[in-house]
């Protein structure tokens, strides 16, 4: 990944928030690297090198800044145009592939040798895969010494370490202190917070622009009942990993360029990936200043464009509930499909099971991919070939077969379609809010094609040829279409 030594070095020196994630300052004087955004006196020209992310900074030698906090940088590194293999690794990497696994098991899944990734990963990020891994957990761990009060134990658990040995070295390693020097140094903003370890509260950093208000606005005719709770200023669900329950709160803060997380669950181990999986439904990782840019050169969504400033796609918890959330929708209203997902939750969904019981509207968890293979779901009122397309999604989805990763949009995009009940507005629309696909388009869609020529509908093919100058990012002129007719700012 190139960048401009003079154009980063002007970025510093205006402290732009619009660079922030998008590169780091390191200095070679005191071996400290910061965020574009740093408050420190910005250091001399001569003694910068600029670096693509914080596992570059690492690679070389240099610690992170205690002041501007690199660990709370918005990751925008995590998508960019013309790496598409690197961020589905960047994906899976953050999802812990390689807490576990080896970097020939990381480069399988995005189908290729794990020489090639290393390589694509020097190449763009300027470290190699591990390093990321490495980086991703000290900067994750700081986080939560930072901003929770949970004991240096259950950090070092939450965070991926082995043992709290090998995180006391990594940390005093990293930055010259021990971690409960760490500590002193910041108190957390809340003294309440994290009274228990099975619930704490993080921030969740994104770069501005960022328009709640459209994402709830999109999300809320599609609350699946008991399952969700969706308001102006909040979202709020019930999860289930490896058969234990928990419940996730999400809150956009005024004035603040991050959102607020709160999650309730008992296993610390599971913290980093609910983390961030809620990322990728808030779509915190977009550069949503670049995408916008790129968008409304088309003068078809250039006014679109500008009246939703900072707009995402909004993903999904579980890649298998927004798949059946998808099949439920086939031909039939928002409402429709909701008032369906709630029956079927109602039907085959878990009871909610805390360890500590609490006050929620939420009762159940979305039923697992085991219960829905052997369900008669006609019982629920859907016609035999919507229930055998659900059936036959949960039953690859048990097989492993479906809904893992993918080499591209195109693969996601056929295997998918290859599933019973399955076509290409579906399959297009999993791939854009599950498998977080950016150029996913269901050029198929009656809305899309309306929203451009409201008397006279586009055909797909005409549709298709008019988004080509919109890649690689139609997952997001499609979220403009879909919402800026009657939006609400």
């Amino acid at each position: 990944m190139k960048l401009d030594h003079e154009t980063c070095y002007r970025a510093v020196q205006a402290r732009d928030r619009r660079f922030d994630g998008r590169f780091f300052t390191a200095v070679l004087t005191t071996k400290i690297y910061c965020r574009p955004i740093c408050p420190a006196p910005t250091p001399k020209r001569e003694n910068c090198i600029f670096l693509p992310c914080a596992a570059a900074a690492h690679e070389k030698g240099f610690r992170p800044c205690l002041r501007c906090r690199p660990e709370i940088s918005p990751g925008l590194f995590a998508q960019f145009e013309g790496a598409a293999v690197v961020s589905r690794a960047l994906n899976l990497i953050a999802e812990g592939t390689l807490d576990d696994g080896k970097v020939a098991d990381l480069a399988e899944q995005v189908g290729m040798g794990d020489r090639h990734l290393r390589r694509l990963f020097t190449e763009h990020l300027g470290a190699p895969p591990l390093a990321v891994a490495q980086t991703r957990r000290i900067l994750f761990a700081k986080q939560l010494i930072d901003e929770t009060s949970l004991s240096m134990t259950d950090v070092a658990m939450a965070a991926g370490f082995m043992s709290i040995r090998r995180f006391n070295e990594v940390m005093q390693k990293t930055y010259q202190r021990s971690p409960r020097e760490l500590r002193r140094i910041h108190v957390p903003e809340n003294p309440e917070n994290s009274p228990t370890p099975a619930e704490i509260t993080l921030k969740l950093p994104f770069n501005p622009p960022y328009h709640w208000s459209a994402l709830v606005r999109f999300l809320i005719p599609r609350v699946i009942p008991g399952v969700e709770a969706v308001g102006s200023n909040f979202y709020c669900r019930t999860i289930c990993l490896d058969g234990l329950h928990g419940i996730v709160e999400v809150r956009p803060v005024e004035g603040q360029n991050h959102l607020l997380a709160k999650i309730r669950f008992p296993k610390l181990v599971a913290i980093a990936p609910i983390v961030e999986q809620l990322r990728r439904v808030f779509d915190l990782n977009a550069n949503a200043t670049e995408i916008a840019a790129h968008l409304e050169r088309d003068p078809l969504l250039r006014d679109r464009v500008l009246a939703l400033p900072g707009l995402r796609v909004p993903g999904a918890w579980d890649s298998f509930e927004l798949a059946v959330r998808a099949i439920l929708g086939q031909q039939i209203s928002v409402a429709a499909a909701t008032k369906l997902a709630g029956r079927l939750v109602e039907t085959h969904g878990e009871p909610l099971n805390l360890e500590t019981p609490t006050e929620t509207p939420l009762q159940r968890v979305f039923p697992r991919p085991e219960v829905l293979a052997i369900a008669d779901l006609t019982q629920l009122g859907l016609t035999r070939a919507r229930a055998k397309a659900i059936s036959s999604l949960a039953t690859a989805v048990v097989e492993g077969q479906v809904l893992s990763s993918f080499s591209s949009l195109e693969s996601a995009v056929q295997t998918l379609c290859e599933l019973p009940g399955i076509g290409e507005w579906t399959a297009h629309y999993i791939a854009m809010r599950a498998l977080r696909e950016p150029d996913a388009f269901p050029a198929t869609d009656l809305g899309l094609r309306r929203s451009l020529s409201p008397n006279n509908p586009l055909t797909k093919t005409q549709l298709l040829e008019m988004a080509q100058s919109w890649r690689p990012w139609r997952a997001y002129a499609a979220m403009y279409l879909w919402l800026s007719e009657g939006l609400e700012e």
